[in-house]
């Protein structure tokens, strides 16, 4: 099976799983909703545990190259920030809670690719925007970058745990707009909020 096409298939199995949740679909319900053979579907892996490791690094690839664009886009960190925000929004608005519990606790491999691009990519992702806006003057000189990625990055965790989101009572996309809008409302300068809050105004952004 040639790239591309093996591509286009992990994308589909990936909204299969984000629609239905991982740990109750089997290979037969993958196929039988693909409408392809399980024969196909093992011809690009041996199994579900390796199939949804391969989902998932295939959409951190897609991740990857999502935000290196994003950070090439002409703008201020304020509008780099509200792209990225905007983009993760509309991801979780399509993520069942389910997905993520399950990868936690039944694919932790899986996870462990997730952590890890949290850990390294996004966190850098954030830091050199924070110290894009400090430089534009739209986020405060004395806020600490890399103390503050890793405050970024320790509330979206608190997003996957299984007990304070059922406490929140919200979706995940709510929660994460929430946490977008408190992290750019907490480092902007007066400047930033005045640049922030007529950009909101402009887009009919809900941040």
């Amino acid at each position: 099976m040639e790239t591309q096409e093996k591509e286009l298939l992990l994308i589909s199995i990936s909204e299969l799983f984000m629609k239905f949740g991982i740990k109750s679909l089997t290979m037969d319900d993958i196929s039988r909703n693909l409408g392809i053979s399980k024969k196909t579907l093992y011809q690009i892996t041996t199994d579900k545990k390796d199939l949804v490791k391969q989902c998932i690094d295939l959409m951190i690839n897609m991740e990857n190259k999502m935000l290196c664009e994003y950070q090439k886009i002409n703008g201020n960190a304020i509008d780099e920030m509200l792209l990225i925000n905007v983009h993760i929004g509309m991801k979780f608005q399509k993520i069942q809670p389910a997905v993520l519990f399950d990868l936690q606790k039944y694919f932790p491999e899986a996870w462990k690719e997730i952590e890890n691009h949290k850990y390294c990519t996004i966190l850098e992702v954030v830091k050199d925007n924070i110290e894009k806006g400090k430089s534009e003057g739209l986020y405060r000189e004395t806020i600490n970058a890399e103390i503050v990625a890793k405050i970024y990055i320790g509330l979206v965790d608190k997003m996957f745990e299984p007990d304070f989101f059922l406490l929140a009572k919200k979706s995940f996309e709510e929660l994460y707009i929430e946490i977008a809008g408190y992290h750019i409302r907490g480092i902007a300068s007066d400047k930033g909020l005045k640049y922030l809050q007529k950009k909101l105004i402009d887009e009919k952004l809900n941040f």
